[in-house]
């Protein structure tokens, strides 16, 4: 029975799990997307979300919550600095996990895992979003919906056709 066993174990023991984790954390955190396996990524994603919304706050204390985990300087300093820049305005999600079939050798189901707002091809047509979070609509929008403004009605614009005289046909 798995009774309160929450996580995926992922076949290894406690100490190599916990160092294969930090390691793939700080490949992710160097490279901005990796390519493992779908169970990896998403044990990876649960550890490296909360390792993200830490970083948001640049204190000694969360410096050093972080570099427990990672144990690479050079990781926290880069997740810090150009990450948490990134992804300061953002509630949650920093990664995305896309699968991309299944392995040649042992038909492993096997994924991308990536920082989400390092990806040009998703981030290029979509505009910038809003930083207002709000549901429903202001009082101010509310009122420009009920007042319409008077609309002007431009002329039409003359053809060359129709300037020029034509001439009259008389029927007799």
């Amino acid at each position: 029975m798995r009774h309160g066993k929450k996580f995926n174990h992922l076949g290894r023991k406690a100490a190599h799990r916990k160092a294969m984790l930090a390691n793939m954390a700080c490949s992710l955190i160097e490279h901005k997307r990796i390519n493992t396996t779908l169970a990896k990524a998403k044990a990876l994603k649960q550890f490296i979300e909360p390792l993200v919304t830490k970083s948001k706050e640049d204190t000694t204390h969360n410096r050093r919550i972080v570099f427990s985990r990672i144990r690479d300087k050079y990781a926290v300093t880069e997740l810090f600095r150009e990450v948490a820049a990134k992804v300061g305005d953002r509630p949650g999600g920093y990664t995305r996990i896309i699968k991309l079939g299944n392995r040649l050798g042992d038909n492993a189901d096997m994924a991308m895992i990536e920082l989400v707002d390092y990806n040009e091809i998703y981030n290029a047509d979509k505009p910038a979003k809003k930083k207002s979070t709000r549901r429903s609509r202001s009082k101010k929008a509310a009122e420009e919906a009920t007042v319409e403004a008077p609309q002007v009605k431009e002329a039409p614009a003359k053809d060359e056709d129709s300037d020029k005289e034509k001439p009259e046909t008389s029927q007799e």
